[in-house]
């Protein structure tokens, strides 16, 4: 059974699943990268109508749509979409094989920053629907990507800024700021 659930940004909403929908981490699919993405599931969510943005996690789905689509006529489709898959398959829509595997990143400081993200931010982010991305350190700064329901939401830059900058400042002393590419 599919459950929704809303999320700080209107034009985003959560679906939750029993099922195992990502055994291969968050990942993030855009519309306008449409062309990149191999799985047939994806591809036919990218498809619908007014479906911008897909973020995949363990057990849930965030659709980003736009504005000239409303969710009374969007979220049937996507919960059908979500049942029909999993009445035909028993794996995750995405598995470790989907994805390819991350560099193993050696640096303490990015190691601790990368501890806190996982432990003490990306839970609180993905309740929203969305998921956060470390992408870089250099001079004090880091750079992450907000995804999903995150992405363009209007309330990000104040978690961005006082969420996620102050914790990081707290728990790895090397950070300076935080900054969302």
């Amino acid at each position: 059974m599919i459950q929704t659930e809303t999320t700080p940004n209107p034009d985003s909403l959560k679906f939750l699943s029993e099922n195992v929908i990502s055994a291969a981490g968050t990942e993030e699919f855009h519309k306008s990268k449409e062309s990149e993405t191999t799985n047939p599931f994806i591809k036919e969510l990218l498809n619908f109508k007014g479906v911008e943005l897909i973020l995949l996690s363990k057990n849930f789905l965030s659709v980003k749509k736009t504005k000239d689509v409303s969710w009374g006529e969007l979220k049937p489709m996507v919960i059908s979409h979500l049942n029909d898959y999993f009445e035909k398959n028993n794996q995750p829509i995405l598995t470790d094989n989907n994805i390819d595997k991350k560099t193993n990143i050696k640096d303490e400081t990015v190691n601790k920053i990368l501890e806190v993200l996982d432990t003490k931010i990306r839970p609180a982010v993905a309740r929203d629907g969305g998921d956060i991305k470390f992408k870089s350190f250099e001079d004090g700064v880091v750079k992450v990507e907000l995804q999903g329901s995150c992405s363009g939401c209007p309330s990000s830059l104040m978690t961005l800024k006082q969420g996620v900058q102050n914790l990081l400042k707290h728990y790895v002393k090397e950070v300076n700021s935080v900054e969302a590419i």
